[in-house]
């Protein structure tokens, strides 16, 4: 047990000021303040998990030995009054991809860990039995998890709140991340998720079932009365935006209705983008017959959190969510439309801490495949696992929590299925970098396809997060980009100038996860954007910054992550889509006959990255400007780039 009474001499306000780290092997915790120069060029969150983990991972282990480095960090603007200031980054080298892997989810947590002191928690090695971490401010305590290891994620949360409070704030994996499945989430607060990149069963492989966390202390800003002139500012603004009233009522369960009239909702494993029975699995009916009241994360005014019940049998559950990514990952993509057997399927994927996403994807596959007559149902341990068979998809996603049957080969994702199998069921597979696509329909948004294609942590529609020509945020779009960009920029359907777009979203979002701020209210809306963060920046932390240095960090965190990814072999021929989006046209709905162009966009991307047109690889020089000296030389000594020839 370590406990820890110095509050070192961090400069900046709005960071608690200290980093712990735990040493499972030898169940040895330590503290460390967190350094002034990690906080100016990375700020926190994503940022420092990028840089820190650069260093400490090296290329080739297996991620799921105790090699490999699990951190969960937040940013300065966490737990503070900033409109939906309350998430946390968590990374490692993902077990499902082999690359570079992190996650986010808001909630209580994080503001939590803020509250008792730290701003980050670095693991190290594997217990060598089953432990959870106590943090009641300055104690901090490896502690026995054999009485929660085996529970479910609701089991464990009530156990460990029973034991030390009910003002606990808790962070733990369910069976799935306990059995690694490659797909893991880990779970806080009950109900959220951070889920993608199997960091669950990274969780899981060290032995590590729990974060428990109490704290009392609270955050010092820079400028008390700026900061309560600017909260004020920020609330007028969020809560006069236009979208806020759905938001509240619908949450993200209506983009089902908007992602259909635009062709955009993912069915039947990406055959196509529309679903004639789309109107019995969105927000309209979840919001009549089911949703029992909407939730708010800390500092949130959105409340796009759904608390939701469903009474009858065979489905009777009650818990949060769904969110739009699950309804359709269940759902549309799977041609299920019951919606209580959707909202059961949610309930179990947060209850045995399974990513929604790569869990349908990984099951609409099976599907495809079933269909096809490429997986037998022998194979599938007797399931009729046809598109529409909502009981084996329920059945399939406790299967793989435990890897029980069938359950042991898809809980290793759809990649290492097809590959396993063969046969030619690699060829239905909708993955990029070894991560099933999420619920998105890039033939319908070519922006989206370019997203998906070079996300560092493989398909994710959230890394850049381009929405602004979804439905013609013209108006965000020209304040932005600018108006020589107009109209193409703003068409969804239109490859021109995405590149230019997605690199300018990536590197945004970047700074948003480094914060500790949701994307919606600063994407999505589009409310908030670079001088807002420089604005709460200043009176919340001190810090001198303004929009170029916050886009330069940005880039500097993108570029860090494509370094990492590049020492364990990525390149240009893996920013790419399965051939049903790039060769295909889409069927039916208001993009048919459209693929994505992805060569085309990928080149205006890698030439507004300044990075090799043929490698896909940042130059030497670039990594330079970016102040990353010893990335450059690190990739220079492994002869994975060049400098330019003079």
């Amino acid at each position: 047990m370590g406990r820890f009474t110095d509050l070192f001499g961090m400069r900046y306000k709005g960071y608690a000021g200290r980093i712990l780290w735990i040493n499972l092997t030898h169940e040895k915790v330590r503290v460390e303040d967190f350094p002034e120069k990690l906080a100016e060029r990375y700020l926190g969150g994503s940022g420092i998990c990028a840089r820190i983990l650069y260093d400490l991972i090296k290329p080739g282990i297996d991620p799921l030995s105790p090699e490999n480095v699990l951190m969960f960090a937040t940013g300065p603007l966490t737990g503070t009054l900033f409109p939906q200031a309350c998430r946390y980054t968590v990374a490692a080298k993902s077990p499902l991809t082999g690359i570079w892997g992190e996650s986010h989810a808001a909630g209580h947590w994080a503001p939590e860990l803020k509250f008792a002191g730290y701003d980050a928690i670095i693991f190290l090695g594997r217990a060598s039995k089953p432990v959870y971490l106590w943090i009641d401010d300055d104690e901090v305590e490896i502690k026995d998890a054999g009485e929660i290891w085996g529970r479910t994620v609701l089991e464990t949360d009530d156990i460990l709140r029973e034991e030390h409070g009910n003002d606990v704030k808790v962070a733990c994996i369910g069976p799935a991340g306990e059995n690694l499945v490659r797909y893991a989430a880990i779970m806080n607060d009950r109900y959220r998720a951070a889920a993608r990149s199997g960091i669950g069963a990274v969780m899981g492989s060290k032995n590590l079932k729990a974060i428990a966390v109490r704290g009392s202390r609270d955050i010092e800003v820079a400028d008390p009365e700026a900061y309560m002139e600017h909260v004020r500012r920020w609330h007028r603004k969020m809560l006069s935006h236009p979208f806020m009233p759905d938001r509240a009522k619908y949450g993200t369960t209506n983009l089902i209705e908007l992602m259909q009239k635009i062709g955009r909702l993912p069915t039947y494993n990406l055959r196509q983008g529309v679903f004639d029975e789309y109107y019995k699995i969105g927000g309209e009916i979840i919001y009549r017959k089911y949703l029992i009241k909407p939730v708010a994360d800390f500092a949130c005014l959105q409340r796009c959190g759904r608390y939701t019940a469903v009474y009858n049998e065979p489905y009777r559950c009650m818990g949060g969510g769904p969110e739009y990514e699950t309804l359709c990952s269940l759902g549309s993509r799977c041609g299920i439309s019951n919606i209580e057997a959707i909202l059961y399927g949610n309930w179990l994927c947060n209850n045995l801490g399974l990513d929604s996403v790569s869990a349908g994807g990984t099951i609409s596959w099976a599907m495809e495949c079933y269909e096809l007559g490429l997986i037998s149902r022998d194979e599938l341990d007797g399931l009729d696992l046809r598109f529409g068979n909502e009981e084996a998809m329920i059945e399939l996603l406790i299967k793989i929590a435990y890897r029980r049957g069938v359950g042991d080969l898809l809980a290793e994702g759809s990649w290492r299925a097809a590959k396993k199998i063969g046969r030619g069921t690699e060829r239905y597979v909708m993955h990029v970098k070894g991560q099933e696509i999420a619920s998105q329909e890039p033939r319908a948004q070519k922006s989206m396809g370019l997203a998906i294609a070079t996300a560092a942590r493989g398909a994710d529609h959230l890394y850049g997060f381009p929405v602004l020509d979804e439905v013609g945020f013209e108006k965000e779009i020209r304040e932005r980009f600018g108006e020589e960009y107009l109209p193409e920029i703003a068409d969804r359907l239109n490859p021109k100038y995405k590149g230019f777009m997605v690199k300018e979203c990536e590197d945004y979002m970047a700074v948003v996860e480094a914060v500790g701020v949701c994307k919606y209210g600063t994407q999505i809306p589009p409310v908030f954007y670079y001088q807002d963060i420089v604005d709460a920046l200043r009176v919340t932390c001190g810090m001198d910054v303004d929009v170029r240095k916050l886009k330069l960090i940005g880039e500097r965190i993108v570029n860090l992550n494509r370094a990492f990814n590049i020492r364990e072999g990525v390149s240009r021929k893996d920013d790419t889509l399965p051939e049903r989006l790039t060769k295909v046209p889409a069927p039916l709905g208001p993009a048919k006959g459209h693929v994505v162009e992805l060569d085309q966009m990928l080149d205006e991307y890698y030439r507004c990255r300044g990075w090799d047109l043929e490698t896909g690889k940042p130059t030497y020089e670039k990594l330079v400007s970016l102040g990353l000296e010893d990335v450059a030389e690190d990739l220079l000594r492994k002869g994975l780039i060049r400098k330019a020839e003079t």
